[in-house]
């Protein structure tokens, strides 16, 4: 088994590089990493391996063996296979501009007891729309934060307490907000059951 974790994952030269899972590996480990808010020291710290060797992953100047890319996706809160599900155009000439219900890629923040499945194909263009799911006493924390952009989002399901500024919101089953996300703030969901949300921020900014 070491040995298949320490290979590299090879890429197929006979594939173009826009239809090749393994040489869109760089991009999408720089845009999940971005949109998580890490620097590449952060990434760094938390994965065990060089600055360097990191940023020459994001450029595709370097792939990462198996054992590197499990590392590199436990750092971020996500599985392996989220870097290869909807990726490959031989599959399906739609992956550009829609996402399958089974498709969605899951980026679970397990310790906040959240699970975000993105509803967009990518994290490039100027628009995030996630399914945010968020268990019963969970949320993002006690201390408030803030970012670039606007976010805007519709309650399917369950209760949210929302902070913004010092005001805080109880959402139900129904309810929708908007606010821009200069204004510091945080979330929480009181209930009983698991909250879902379906949440937009622009640009992306996770």
């Amino acid at each position: 088994m070491d040995d298949f974790d320490e290979r590299m994952i090879e890429a197929r030269p006979e594939e173009a590089a826009e239809t090749d899972p393994v040489a869109m590996l760089g991009p999408q480990i720089r845009d999940l990493r971005k949109a998580r808010r890490l620097t590449l020291t952060d990434l760094s710290r938390r994965t065990g391996l060089s600055i360097g060797h990191l940023s020459q992953v994001e450029r595709g100047l370097s792939t990462p063996t198996i054992r590197q890319l499990q590392q590199i996706s436990a750092a971020m809160g996500v599985q392996i296979g989220w870097f290869f599900r909807g990726e490959n155009a031989a599959e399906s000439d739609e992956g550009a501009v829609v996402v399958r219900a089974d498709r969605r890629r899951r980026i679970g923040i397990g310790e906040l007891g959240i699970v975000d499945e993105l509803l967009v194909p990518d994290l490039e263009g100027k628009l995030e729309l996630m399914l945010c799911t968020i268990e019963p006493g969970c949320g993002s924390g006690d201390d408030p934060y803030t970012h670039d952009g606007e976010e805007a989002g519709l309650m399917l399901a369950g209760e949210l307490d929302l902070w913004v500024d010092d005001r805080c919101y109880h959402l139900k089953t129904g309810d929708s907000f908007a606010f821009a996300s200069t204004r510091p703030h945080r979330y929480r969901n009181p209930g009983p059951s698991a909250a879902r949300i379906v949440w937009v921020i622009t640009p992306p900014s996770y």
